[in-house]
């Protein structure tokens, strides 16, 4: 009773699938908004390629341009006040940055109530909305990713972040009507639905730098990307330079171990 049950369950399964294959239309018609999407742009840095290495004053810039305007809405959770010492910062210019953030949660000692106090070296970088809730209803219901691994964490990296933040435009006028930012929300050829809750960050002179480097929005995300590939891998260049080092040791390695064998059997008749 139970082979012939199982064999009926068995032959339904497979009609079902032919159903759904011969019934089910097939269409090579692309997406109305991927004609209107587009490829990231490609952003040089002087970490990327074979022999990288950190350029700190642009890292430090991206910092700035982070606190000034990002950490508004974004947080940093994984990278620590201490971490900004490989920036080319002094242990005095680390201690007073972290004094900067005076609203680090915290715990009142007397009265075990919930509390703020001034950051330390061995904070992290604290988030803008005391909780999710918080975030979405100050975003229009969307919530502002941790910027921690955004450049490993989205398709394209870097390259994504950076045309992503230049990429605010007005719409094309012969962009449909399903397809027109709705209320809260803002055109950008580089995210993938065309349209997203984050309002344009960055405008021209908007971060004053310290050195006298250019303020306008292109060199301003060049910065902040450059500062957010460093969050996301800070051994990066580390990394890379280790990589050379065992390479060179096993090539040194193989080419003494090749004139041993040839020493030791060079009297050797085979």
């Amino acid at each position: 009773m139970v082979r012939p049950l199982g064999f009926l369950v068995g032959l339904g399964f497979i009609a079902a699938l032919v159903f759904a294959i011969f019934t089910t239309p097939l269409s090579n018609e692309p997406n109305v908004a991927n004609s209107f999407h587009k490829h990231p742009r490609h952003l040089a840095l002087k970490s990327d390629g074979l022999f990288p290495h950190w350029d700190k004053a642009q890292l430090q810039r991206g910092m700035q341009v982070y606190k000034e305007v990002c950490s508004a809405c974004h947080s940093l959770n994984l990278v620590a006040f201490r971490n900004i010492a490989d920036l080319g910062y002094t242990e005095g210019q680390v201690k007073s940055f972290a004094k900067s953030y005076d609203n680090i949660p915290s715990i009142n000692p007397d009265t075990g109530e919930p509390a703020t106090r001034t950051g330390l070296s061995s904070d992290h970088f604290p988030s803008p909305y005391p909780n999710e809730v918080a975030a979405r209803a100050a975003n229009n219901n969307a919530l502002p990713p941790d910027l921690s691994l955004i450049t490993k964490a989205r398709e394209g990296g870097k390259n994504y972040v950076y045309s992503l933040l230049t990429g605010y435009t007005n719409p094309p006028k012969n962009l449909p009507k399903e397809l027109q930012p709705g209320t809260g929300l803002h055109y950008n050829a580089y995210f993938a639905n065309l349209n997203l809750a984050m309002a344009k960050p960055l405008n021209d002179g908007q971060v004053t730098f310290a050195d006298g480097s250019k303020n306008d929005v292109e060199h301003m995300a060049r910065d902040v990307t450059a500062f957010l590939v460093w969050t996301a891998e800070p051994n990066l260049v580390k990394r890379v330079w280790t990589g050379w080092a065992v390479l060179g040791f096993i090539t040194i390695f193989t080419v003494l171990t090749f004139l041993s064998y040839r020493n030791i059997w060079a009297d050797k008749k085979h």
